[in-house]
């Protein structure tokens, strides 16, 4: 019995499986490739000023790191 039903099980499934093709959906062959428009450039906003030195946006590295310990060390 269960051997039965166990083949009835897998014969609706595939079934199933390949009766859900719907055939108003395009293959791949009908579908052409076109390029992507180039993106622009993004626009100049600081007039060509570079930006002012900040600490907090500078690269973060070993030698910055130890400069910025000893700088929160209290002196003796």
């Amino acid at each position: 019995m269960k051997k039965v039903l166990l083949f009835g099980l897998l014969a609706v499934s595939s079934l199933s499986a390949t009766s859900c093709k719907n055939p108003d959906v395009r293959s791949d062959e009908d579908i052409t490739a076109k390029p992507l428009p180039e993106i622009p450039a993004a626009p100049d906003t600081t007039g060509g000023k570079t930006a002012p030195v900040n600490p907090a946006t500078r690269e973060i590295n070993a030698v910055n790191a130890t400069e910025d310990i000893k700088k929160m060390q209290p002196v003796m």
